[in-house]
């Protein structure tokens, strides 16, 4: 598995978004949805890889810049055949690597407060990412949890 920056234009990105999108909608009211799309995913202050394998896209992860210190995760997402081989540490891990590089003090995230995130929310809690308040431009809501790590 290799994982690459990513323009956002093969078929096989579109579609891990698409059904991305389409489980974030069926799990949460359409109020509590703050996955982006793929227009949105090209904001220039939006970073986004995915991780492959023979060709085949097995997930991906997106980093956006808050301010000069603090990074919000966004978009992370395992194809349904690639779950359980640890593409998501992966993806996690190298996001970590790059938050450090750029300098970032803190790496945030908004989740899923519904069973259904509860695999995503014990990748972070293994990784070192603690519950905190909402962050950024987030209110709190009953169906969101916020998550954050300090970058050491």
């Amino acid at each position: 598995m290799h994982i690459q920056l990513d323009d956002l234009q093969s078929t096989g990105v579109i579609e891990l978004l698409q059904a991305h999108l389409a489980d974030m909608y069926a799990t949460s009211p359409p109020e509590s949805v703050h996955a982006l799309d793929i227009d949105a995913l090209k904001h220039p202050s939006i970073t986004f890889w995915c991780a492959k394998q023979h060709n085949v896209v097995l997930g991906c992860v997106a980093i956006k810049e808050l301010n000069i210190a603090h990074g919000e995760i966004k978009s992370m997402r395992t194809a349904a055949a690639a779950r359980n081989q640890g593409v998501a540490t992966a993806l996690l891990l190298h996001l970590l690597s790059e938050a450090k590089r750029r300098g970032y003090q803190q790496l945030s995230l908004e989740t899923g407060s519904m069973d259904f995130f509860a695999p995503a929310r014990r990748l972070y809690q293994r990784h070192g990412f603690e519950y905190c308040g909402p962050f950024a431009d987030y209110q709190a809501d009953p169906n969101s949890l916020f998550m954050t790590k300090v970058i050491d």
